[in-house]
């Protein structure tokens, strides 16, 4: 079944409808050719879902009526916000559309002190639109019930201060080898939690990095014997805590 976003205000539960319009009213016509009748699921990007059968196209839309409210959505029972050091090249597209199959909540890039990557506004604005564009075509393929966003670029402090007030706050360290305590900080993941883990760029973070974190109440953990890249150390977290939420 094919999967498409529209904003709530497209959404009219008075007449059971749905209205899209956009560049996916091309795709839908033209590309997908779908007639009067198929069947769609629909997203209003907060987390409603809703199974819709395409009734006529009109100028510039598609109008397709709702079927069924019941659709089991896709979503987390926790909300995971990836802070991510600013990696080289294009890894940072490979982090996104993983991180968001997987069920991120939310994407934070951050500018660290070994980030190699440095953007000004003009490249950080185009950067970001194309992330978020990213974002929006992996919930679609992944059938998620919102679009998770990808923030503007904080620093690290920035970073910190916005990550003050979730539940549990983690941050894979490779000079941090217990394992023991790792998997107790890891049975501290409980349904409806807000869940934060800081990755670092190529380099890694900076020991100034791991003290300040810790003074705001992150957690250092392990990920093992091996030394991961930093766009295969998130998605391998957020794998471990999807694991442990889906049980």
């Amino acid at each position: 079944m094919h999967h498409f976003f529209v904003s709530p205000g497209k959404i009219d539960l008075g007449q059971m409808k749905v209205y899209i319009d956009g560049e996916d009213v091309n795709h839908i016509k033209n590309v997908l050719r779908m007639k009067a009748g198929e069947e769609m699921l629909v997203s209003d990007g907060e987390g409603n879902d809703y199974i819709c059968s395409i009734e006529k196209y009109e100028e510039g839309s598609v109008v397709a009526g709702i079927t069924d409210r019941s659709f089991e959505g896709t979503e987390l029972s926790s909300k995971i916000y990836l802070f991510q050091g600013l990696p080289k090249s294009d890894k940072m597209e490979l982090v996104i559309r993983k991180a968001v199959e997987l069920g991120v909540h939310q994407i934070i890039p951050v500018s660290t002190k070994r980030a190699i990557v440095k953007l000004d506004q003009k490249k950080e604005q185009i950067k970001i639109r194309r992330w978020n564009e990213i974002s929006k075509s992996a919930a679609k393929q992944s059938r998620r019930s919102i679009v998770p966003k990808v923030e503007n670029v904080m620093t690290f402090g920035e970073a910190l201060e916005y990550a003050k007030t979730l539940d549990l706050k983690l941050i894979p360290y490779e000079n941090f080898k217990d394992m023991t305590e790792t998997k107790k900080v890891m049975k501290k993941i409980k349904k409806d939690m807000s869940i934060g883990i800081f990755i670092g760029p190529e380099g890694g973070f900076d020991e100034q990095e791991i003290e300040r974190a810790m003074e705001y109440g992150i957690e250092r953990i392990s990920l093992g014997k091996r030394i991961l890249r930093t766009e295969t150390a998130g998605l391998m977290i957020i794998s471990v805590i999807m694991f442990e939420l889906e049980q």
